[in-house]
């Protein structure tokens, strides 16, 4: 019996953000280089966009490529940058014809212009979807994201459109890449480290975790109504108690 029988639909987190951890941990189990692994995972990626556009979720991130992953060796960045780009020319019917609507966020500015080409396209012909909203992060680091808003806001206070008394969290949100979507409501992380990465910082303050052991290319969309389920069994209480709510 698959678990998505023990899904309640009525109360679906209305946000899920993934880390997508344990690629190169699964291509080197199986004897193979890290791209086997990243080729892999692209699947995990398919599942998990139906599984959650199936069940009605209304946004789902997927960390892609952090900014630290510039660091990697440079065949692998070059591998990686070749598949996002096969992988969005592949996906992008499959997203049209499921009304998912397609963004990114992170510092673009870094990515291969064959890359934001790609990006832009799928921005553009997925524009007039309103069912569920797909976002990867990609050259994405929260610290940078942060910085960057405090810059933009500081620049508005010097100029005198802003007053340091205005700012407030609901104004600073604002000026995050993620100003058009509410927080995530549950995060997951695969392969079983227990860390965050740089990932949301802000928009996590109430989130709430669930780390599995599955590597990324097995994940799968039974893995994903486990976390869900999951999710629905914990008590949300933002500061109050058990009897305030």
């Amino acid at each position: 019996m698959s678990l998505i029988d023990d899904v309640n639909r009525d109360k679906l987190p209305s946000h899920i953000a993934i880390i997508m951890d344990g690629n190169g941990r699964w291509a080197k189990l199986k004897g193979k280089p890290r791209v086997f692994g990243h080729q892999n995972g692209a699947n995990a990626v398919r599942q998990t966009i139906e599984g959650a556009a199936e069940l009605g979720v209304k946004y789902l991130t997927l960390y892609a490529f952090s900014a630290e992953n510039w660091k990697r060796p440079r065949m692998e960045v070059e591998a990686l940058m070749t598949l996002l780009v096969s992988t969005i020319d592949e996906e992008l019917k499959n997203l049209i014809d499921n009304n998912i609507h397609f963004q990114v966020i992170g510092n673009t500015n870094l990515l291969p212009d064959s890359v934001k080409r790609k990006i832009n396209t799928a921005i553009t012909k997925t524009s007039n979807c309103n069912g569920m909203t797909l976002t990867l992060a990609l050259s994405y680091g929260s610290r940078w994201e942060i910085l960057d808003a405090v810059k933009k806001i500081a620049a508005e206070v010097e100029q005198g459109t802003m007053k340091p008394q205005e700012i407030s969290e609901e104004v600073f949100a604002n000026y995050l890449n993620t100003a058009n979507m509410p927080d995530p409501e549950l995060l997951i992380r695969t392969s079983g480290e227990l860390r965050l990465s740089n990932f949301l910082l802000w928009q996590l303050a109430y989130t709430e975790l669930y780390f599995t052991e599955v590597l990324w290319p097995d994940f799968s969309k039974e893995e994903l109504y486990k976390a869900i389920v999951s999710f629905q069994h914990r008590e949300r209480r933002f500061g109050k108690t058990t009897e305030q709510l």
